[in-house]
């Protein structure tokens, strides 16, 4: 069943925040795996989760139902990594905060664990901007208009860093193969 996002929203800035679960359990699940991918940790996931939720319904009046309620959470959530990341881990870049976890479902998707490995691998290989677009884009299945609204980037410089990094895996992956195939 679709719910209609933009009435039950402003239902919730009327004053009636029951309806914010319907919000919730749509984007609950979405909000926890961006985060996980981020952090690599279930507990810091699930914390991150509650809290961008939390200060999403707190903030509730604050948003335009004009725009897109996936941007604000997901930029809220963004926001909460990025504070996690400046308090507890002063000395990690905060810009390598990414890495596809092991015992995902992602692992099912790919033939063989060796595969995984090498994909992770090309993906670690971007920067954090292309790194963090191909994970929206292709594991979130969010819309360039959604990442631009995310990221802060325009639409299209988001599909250009989009091709750009699919370009530069493909291109990683070839070398690979020819290496595999002429020095073997």
């Amino acid at each position: 069943m679709e719910i209609n996002e933009k009435h039950i929203l402003a239902n919730c800035q009327a004053g009636k925040l029951e309806e914010f679960g319907k919000i919730y359990e749509k984007y609950v699940k979405k909000i926890y795996n961006f985060t996980y991918y981020k952090t690599s940790s279930r507990e810091v996931a699930e914390d991150l989760t509650s809290q961008a939720f939390f200060k999403a319904l707190s903030r509730i009046d604050q948003f335009d139902t004009s725009g897109s309620f996936s941007a604000w959470i997901y930029t809220i959530a963004r926001n909460g990594i990025i504070d996690y990341y400046r308090s507890n881990h002063p000395q990690s870049n905060i810009e390598d905060a990414f890495d596809l976890v092991d015992g995902t479902n992602i692992e099912r998707d790919i033939d063989a664990k060796e595969d995984l490995k090498k994909v992770k691998e090309y993906i670690k290989s971007l920067n954090s901007t292309q790194r963090e677009i191909l994970m929206l884009r292709i594991w979130e299945g969010m819309s360039y208009k959604e990442i631009a609204d995310i990221t802060g980037k325009s639409e299209t410089n988001c599909r250009i860093i989009f091709s750009r990094a699919i370009s530069k895996v493909r291109e990683q992956a070839l070398l690979a193969l020819f290496i595999i195939i002429f020095l073997s």
